[in-house]
């Protein structure tokens, strides 16, 4: 048996058919829904967590077959591998910085990139919100945090909905670091979008800006509030204070 093989058999033993059902359901699977035709094993993500470190050494051939699975768990166990693979390599070229090896740098750096290139081959198969939101900014956000993201600006301009969620999701790490303006701008690239899941995307990354800057997404609103849809602006100011929070509701 091989180590997928022998990872396809740990995936399917732990699968549970009612809690399988229940997140058919919340997963929107059914005839014309963002999810439709997702299966689901049951497995809750703690135990997927788990289950991916014991699979770290698959190589990405391994994980090309595995990110193409209609079983979701399959796909969410892979971008956990993926994670994990990725954020090796940025250790190893962080403990090489120090060194007089360009080349270990080099190294380090092609490493990330492979992980990156592979992320975004793959993109049409990190098809729901719980796989995008998992990794985006794990792997796209953090391998462009030193680089140009123009890339982010394409994929948000995208016909896709993953695609663009993955843009927006991608700034969580930017924000974290008190940079905002990819967020920004990429929240005013989508902020006529049509699907609700892009709503939600966008007015969480600017509540996190908010949470971390209150004055820069005042500003942000200040043109635009009356006009973005409205789960995007209770999600955006879902942090306010109460009195300030219903004065945009208001208007």
């Amino acid at each position: 048996m091989s180590k997928l093989e022998e990872l396809q058999k740990k995936i399917k033993s732990f699968a549970d058919p009612e809690k399988a059902k229940i997140l058919q359901r919340f997963f929107k699977t059914g005839k014309r829904q963002y999810g439709e035709g997702d299966i689901f094993l049951g497995l809750v993500v703690p135990i997927q967590r788990e289950i991916s470190k014991g699979f770290t050494d698959l190589t990405l051939t391994d994980l090309q077959k595995l990110i193409k699975s209609k079983i979701h768990e399959e796909r969410m166990i892979t971008l956990f591998i993926l994670i994990q693979k990725y954020k090796k390599a940025r250790l190893r070229q962080e403990a090489t910085a120090g060194e007089s090896s360009v080349a270990k740098a080099m190294a380090g750096e092609a490493e990330k990139k492979k992980y990156f290139d592979f992320y975004l081959k793959n993109v049409k198969y990190i098809n729901n919100w719980d796989l995008v939101d998992l990794s985006a900014p794990n792997i796209v956000g953090d391998y462009l945090s030193d680089k140009p993201r123009k890339i982010l600006y394409e994929m948000a301009k995208s016909e896709h909905l993953w695609t663009k969620r993955v843009s927006i999701l991608a700034t969580f790490i930017f924000i974290k670091n008190n940079d905002f303006k990819d967020a920004l701008r990429i929240a005013q690239i989508l902020i006529h979008d049509e699907h609700d899941l892009i709503h939600k995307a966008v007015g969480w990354m600017l509540r996190e800006v908010g949470k971390r800057d209150l004055a820069v997404l005042e500003e942000f609103l200040q043109d635009r509030y009356q006009k973005m849809p409205r789960t995007m602006l209770r999600y955006a100011i879902e942090k306010m204070e109460e009195k300030k929070r219903k004065k945009y509701l208001a208007k």
